[in-house]
């Protein structure tokens, strides 16, 4: 039988600096965006006018993985979407806010007391920058805006937004919580 934890301990050295292991192990909120970030940026409009978006399973068990050592969630979006709503109820998110184009404001006002280097916020677009530059752990994707590559960030996920980029800065959160715990 292979040693799993052997495995896990290989992949973080591979994947993960100690300077993002640290950060990434204060996280205490995880705080997202949705277009670019939770889907692919993709939105579907029917004929009659209905939107859809396309959201990846794994990045909804990435939840609820980071829900399972007690992080708060919170889905922050410049947009307003049912599909939003229900898919973050759905995964038991803490806070969804919605339609706001100040997000550093709008995440204050519900998290006052809320230290920086407790916060991981992931984004992909000019209307996420302030708030990117608040987080202790700042978290973009592959398919960012290209001005956020200039203005500076903790990680890039390895995987594009919509297709398990979440998940990635889940894992990495869990897995340097856990780093964490076993060195205690």
């Amino acid at each position: 039988m292979v040693d799993q934890t052997n495995n896990i301990n290989g992949f973080i050295k591979r994947n993960y600096t100690d300077e993002l292991i640290s950060k990434a192990s204060k996280i205490e909120i995880l705080a997202f965006d949705v277009d670019g970030v939770l889907t692919d940026g993709g939105i579907y409009v029917d004929h009659d006018g209905k939107e859809s978006k396309r959201f990846y399973a794994q990045d909804g068990h990435g939840i609820k993985i980071i829900q399972s050592i007690n992080l708060k969630t919170v889905i922050i979006s410049g947009r307003s979407s049912i599909s939003v709503e229900h898919r973050g109820n759905e995964l038991g998110v803490d806070h969804i806010i919605q339609g706001t184009r100040d997000k550093l404001s709008a995440f204050s006002e519900k998290f006052m007391e809320c230290k920086n280097e407790a916060l991981c916020y992931i984004g992909d677009d000019t209307v996420d920058i302030e708030l990117l530059n608040f987080s202790g752990l700042s978290v973009i994707v592959p398919n960012s805006n290209k001005l956020l590559f200039e203005i500076g960030y903790d990680w890039v996920t390895p995987r594009s937004g919509g297709y398990g980029a979440l998940r990635d800065v889940c894992d990495l959160i869990y897995y340097s919580k856990t780093i964490k715990n076993e060195k205690s």
